[in-house]
């Protein structure tokens, strides 16, 4: 959440990728939110115009998200603060959610802008971490909310 310690961190970069998640998801944190606010002002320094950031699944709409979004409100308000952080601003970003995020042993990921793939209901960190790469190496997602599962 330093700003000048990011900034020492991204130089010579031409993207960055955030996986950052509470260690402990029931109590209330603008961890998300302070990091985004300092990786973007960070960025801005150097003028890095690209930035991933995960956020969760549970941020689309459907009756089995509104549940995991009560049980988890306080991560669940911190990632909806730290998007809307991202989205405003100004960079070419993609914020990638992901629902159950498992330590399974594959890469492959289904993408859909906009909302869940149907009947998503894991994927394996290092999918995720194709995915992000993906966005990044293909130009692909400027400006989108992506759902991303098995």
């Amino acid at each position: 959440m330093d700003e000048n310690q990011l900034f020492d961190a991204m130089q010579s970069h031409d993207a960055v990728l955030s996986t950052l998640g509470p260690r402990e998801v029931f109590k209330p944190s603008s961890m998300l939110h302070d990091s985004a606010l300092a990786a973007i002002r960070a960025m801005n320094r150097l003028g890095v115009k690209r930035l991933v950031v995960l956020s969760a699944a549970a941020h689309f709409p459907g009756i089995p998200n509104r549940i995991v979004s009560f049980v988890l409100r306080n991560h669940m308000r911190d990632s909806l603060a730290m998007e809307e952080v991202v989205r405003n601003s100004g960079l070419n970003w993609t914020i990638a959610r992901p629902p159950r995020l498992t330590e399974q042993d594959y890469i492959t990921y289904r993408s859909r802008e906009g909302a869940a793939p149907k009947l998503g209901f894991t994927l394996a960190r290092k999918a995720v971490a194709a995915f992000m790469l993906d966005a990044i190496e293909q130009k692909k997602h400027f400006h989108k909310i992506v759902g991303i599962a098995k």
